[in-house]
């Protein structure tokens, strides 16, 4: 049975969750998150490298130990001391590791005094008061706890998009390759290209509907065959993702998909159109009372209502719909108009490559330059920079820049945003590199105003030039800390300092509603991977759909640019 990187990814990551609540060795728990870590970020499958012969001891952070327990779970679907240790653990408590404030200690807390080992059982002991018996456990902290269930809950529903991805595109290639179709395409918020992904509803144009529904359901992936019907058959994934697959009729196509791609809100807006013209559209196509006039495809339907095609990540009932009738809609930004990276790190701090390693392969992506933004001193588990390390990286990049041609690699740090609001790092240095990145790494829990004034300070710093992970969210883990985002924009714009979309799957902060209030105040965005490695640079492909869904332009992205362009840019 062949399992994607994401869900050898999740058995690393199990491990080490477990281990670290049983309180094993630390580096033994850190070399299983940092395989999880190069697991998931590979650019090819795993299974297929196994296949190829390839020593796996040559990917970063993974030993001979590591590489036999990837063979083992790719020979036989489970992690043998996984399983070991889950047997010798309460069922459940590896799921309270996802609430904020709660570390592997406070856990065992809370199972040694209360046998707490389930989210519900954790917020009862919290409504009731009787979680202040612990030590350390004040008010502040159990209003996180209760936050952060909720938070949990919600999360349970929905799946991360680079989590989903793997699964619907594996789904994609399954039944496309059947014969007899003639078309497949999946829908809903996975074709919006929104952060999460609730469930998978796949459309499917094919001679033979039967052929396909058997085909489908027996996708080496399905857990479960919840339903297998004349129009529509649902089953469940391993990893409990739903995905529900439709039988449409060629002429319908274009309806059904743009029906089921959604979003409500912007169908209700075409449903009305139509009705003032006296038509109705559904997903079998448009109608002007029995007589079908359009639904073919979803080009199609536009231009019946004088529309231009709306590009589903649009699709939000944001403005879309008029901004097409004033021949305003954005041309959005493309992949192949990225023109650099301006966030990632080294083996100097907490990377897990070079510099010339991390550029080579900015190089193979067709990239002009790059920035390297290591962390500050501040960041201690990061092994952050001091001035005098700063500085001979500094010289380390030059000597680069001397012997690498094809690309620049430029100066820069991500440089801690203390408590009172300022930069980890003396003027005196800031000011010698090419870009500064300012970042809240610790005091999230600050009050609105307090962290905005931090923030602010930071800003209105001469030499920063983007604000990095801006509002700090982790989704599904940590919501964003407080901040007053207006006056963040106004001071933004009137500093010229740039807000960062973080494309860590993660974390894909900004959002892509800041990112459209960023474009229409005029304040440039970086699309930026964070990579810690040379694959992660991959992620950019995630920041491109948050930067799509907030209507973002080339022009509206510092490196979407070409390198004269950006040092422009970058002298404020």
């Amino acid at each position: 049975m062949a399992l994607s990187n994401s869900e050898i990814a999740d058995i690393f990551n199990q491990m080490a969750d477990l281990l670290e609540i049983k309180g094993a060795n630390p580096f033994k728990v850190r070399a299983y998150r940092n395989a999880a870590r190069t697991v998931q970020n590979l650019g090819k499958s795993l299974e297929d490298l196994v296949a190829q012969g390839m020593d796996l001891t040559k990917l970063p952070g993974i030993g001979q130990d590591l590489s036999d327990a990837i063979r083992e779970i790719i020979e036989t679907g489970k992690f043998s001391k996984l399983e070991a240790l889950k047997q010798e653990m309460p069922e459940g408590l590896d799921k309270l590791l996802a609430i904020e404030g709660l570390g592997p200690k406070r856990i065992q807390q809370l199972y040694d005094t209360f046998h707490i080992a389930s989210l519900e059982e954790l917020a009862k002991v919290a409504e009731s008061g009787e979680i202040y018996q612990l030590k350390g456990f004040g008010p502040k902290l159990v209003e996180k706890i209760l936050k952060g269930v909720q938070l949990a809950k919600k999360a349970g529903h929905r799946f991360r998009f680079d989590i989903a991805k793997p699964f619907a595109e594996g789904l994609r290639s399954y039944l496309s390759d059947f014969k007899g179709v003639i078309n497949v395409e999946i829908t809903g918020s996975y074709r919006r290209r929104k952060e999460t992904v609730g469930d998978l509803d796949i459309l499917v144009v094919a001679k033979n509907w039967e052929a396909v529904t058997d085909w489908f359901v027996k996708y080496e992936k399905v857990k479960e065959v919840v339903s297998k019907g004349p129009t529509r058959s649902t089953v469940i994934l391993r990893n409990d993702l739903q995905v529900d697959l439709r039988s449409v009729a060629k002429e319908s196509y274009g309806s059904a998909l743009n029906y089921f791609t959604g979003s409500k809100a912007h169908n209700i807006k075409i449903r009305k159109m139509a009705v003032d013209r006296g038509w109705k559209i559904n997903e079998y196509g448009v109608f002007e009372g029995d007589k079908r006039i359009g639904g073919e495809t979803e080009e199609q339907i536009y231009k019946l209502l004088g529309l231009c095609y709306i590009e589903p990540e649009l699709r939000e009932d944001r403005g879309e719909v008029e901004a097409c009738l004033a021949h305003a809609l954005p041309k959005l930004i493309e992949l192949s108009d990225i023109r650099g990276d301006l966030h990632m790190h080294s083996k100097e701090t907490d990377g897990h490559a070079t510099i010339e390693e991390m550029a080579r392969t900015a190089m193979a992506k067709g990239y002009e330059y790059i920035a390297i933004t290591d962390h500050s001193k501040h960041l201690t588990v990061a092994k952050g920079f001091d001035e005098k390390r700063l500085r001979a990286q500094m010289e380390e990049i030059d000597r680069l820049n001397d012997s690498l041609k094809g690309i620049t690699i430029l100066k820069g740090i991500e440089c801690d945003i203390l408590e009172d609001g300022s930069m980890d790092l003396p003027d005196s240095v800031l000011k010698e590199l090419d870009i500064v990145l300012a970042a809240v790494h610790y005091k999230f829990n600050l009050s609105t105003k307090e962290q905005t004034q931090r923030v602010v300070k930071a800003l209105q710093n001469p030499y920063v030039h983007v604000l990095a992970h801006p509002t700090g969210r982790i989704i599904g883990h940590r919501n964003a800390y407080e901040l007053d985002m207006s006056e963040i924009f106004k001071v933004c714009k009137n500093e010229k300092v740039a807000l960062e979309i973080n494309a860590q799957p993660e974390r894909l902060d900004i959002n892509d509603v800041y990112a459209k209030t960023a474009k229409e105040e005029g304040i440039k965005i970086s699309i930026a991977t964070d990579a810690h490695d040379p694959m992660s640079l991959d992620f950019m492909e995630y920041g491109l759909n948050q930067a799509r869904r907030g209507w973002l332009e080339k022009g509206d992205v510092l490196n979407a640019h070409s390198l004269s362009e950006l040092k422009k840019m970058l002298k404020k």
